[in-house]
């Protein structure tokens, strides 16, 4: 169980975190939903241990520390790999420091996303930057697998055959906790929507309640942001007013 308790952080004396609470059970398929600026990347450097804050994290009621940290993996668009060595480099040193990696995975994601195993990483295209930081964060071993738009610069078939695959190999102890702002592509593949607004827990549901209730998580989402279906169409008309006016 991985327990996020009135977890708060400010940049500068602003707000980024406040007061939210979360827990991640095993076996979860958890989407983190929220705007720019919602407090999404620093939830997830928090629970890692990238950044000070106040509250708590705790992995079955023991503190996120250097002796349970591997329990944790984290695939971000910003990168940790190490640019200079080649995705076999890469595959030696975490088979080396990870008991559980898994070359099984690397292998086969590798073959996946037809990735080269001896070309620097650095050399990479973005996507497949991307693509192999997915990749480590997946075949560490961990049990609660944190990934931040993961996927920047993919197509959308990469990405949608890649989730199908992900849900066929994680183990019943495996959790994955998904930053996307693509919330529709994601939509069959997610157990569990959580909305962060502001730096707070806006809404918290699963899935399966959605389906029984008949609502979408494309709705849900929309109507728990207040969304206004007549946004684009007001802004056009002030916009198109304004030319006329002139």
């Amino acid at each position: 169980m991985l327990e996020i308790k009135n977890l708060g952080k400010r940049y500068m004396g602003k707000k980024a975190l406040e007061g939210v609470d979360l827990t991640l059970a095993p076996g979860e398929f958890v989407g983190l939903f929220g705007e720019n600026g919602a407090g999404k990347t620093t939830l997830m450097k928090s629970v890692l241990g990238l950044l000070a804050h106040t509250g708590g994290v705790l992995l079955d009621g023991e503190p996120v520390t250097h002796r349970n940290i591997d329990r944790l993996s984290f695939a971000t668009a910003e990168h940790s790999f190490f640019p200079q060595l080649s995705p076999q480099a890469h595959m030696e040193f975490y088979a080396a420091h990870f008991p559980r990696f898994s070359q099984k995975r690397f292998d086969g994601l590798m073959e996946f996303f037809a990735l080269p195993r001896h070309r620097p990483v650095g050399r990479f295209s973005t996507g497949q930057k991307n693509q192999f930081e997915v990749i480590l964060a997946v075949s560490q071993g961990a049990d609660y697998i944190l990934m931040d738009e993961p996927f920047a610069g993919n197509d959308v078939f990469n990405r949608e055959d890649f989730y199908k695959v992900l849900l066929g190999i994680l183990e019943p102890r495996e959790t994955v906790l998904l930053s996307t702002h693509l919330i529709e592509e994601v939509a069959p593949f997610v157990s569990r929507a959580v909305l962060l607004h502001q730096g707070r827990i806006l809404a918290d549901e699963s899935t399966e309640s959605l389906e029984e209730r008949g609502e979408t998580l494309m709705g849900f989402v929309k109507s728990s942001f207040g969304y206004r279906a007549d946004r684009a169409s007001r802004a056009l008309g002030e916009i198109m007013g304004e030319d006329e006016r002139k």
